[in-house]
């Protein structure tokens, strides 16, 4: 199985906090970092704060989609992450993005991420890494997706 997921930061080191994360992820049983999008500076959604680092990684996976998420919510905490305000500023963002083919609904856990589609910080880096993949609830793929969203916001971080 192959999932994507979204990382962001846009408090403390990004940069280390981000690489971090995915040498987490890389040493984390079931899990195979097989590609990571470069990092790209975007405008924060949500109250005034610092600019985001963003970016993408596909990893293959043999465990399920509520496990994967419950170790990006672990990587999340053991980096100092603490939930205080909807889209506020913060340490380490993980998001779950797709999961092969998978649709599901469920009270904690949504794929494809419910959001993802009007999200350019999300599908730039996603669209680098994973062009051809067919979002499954609009059946097209993550490079059409990208093109009718404002990508103007999005910039892609040169020398790290």
């Amino acid at each position: 199985m192959h999932s994507a997921i979204a990382l962001g930061s846009n408090m403390g080191d990004s940069h280390a906090i981000l690489e971090a994360a995915l040498e987490t992820l890389a040493q984390t049983p079931g899990i195979i970092l097989k590609a990571k999008s470069h990092w790209y500076k975007t405008k924060a959604v949500g109250p005034p704060q610092p600019d985001y680092l963003n970016g993408c990684a596909i990893l293959q996976v043999n465990i399920l989609p509520q496990l994967l998420l419950e170790i990006l919510l672990d990587i999340e905490k053991k980096s100092g992450r603490v939930r205080e305000e909807r889209w506020g500023p913060r340490l380490l963002d993980l998001d779950l993005l797709l999961y092969d083919d998978l649709i599901l609904d469920t009270p904690n856990l949504q794929i494809p991420h419910p959001r993802m589609q009007q999200r350019a910080f999300v599908l730039v880096p996603l669209a680098e890494i994973a062009p051809d993949w067919i979002e499954p609830i609009s059946g097209r793929k993550i490079k059409q997706l990208v093109k009718e969203v404002d990508c103007s916001e999005v910039h892609l971080l040169i020398g790290v």
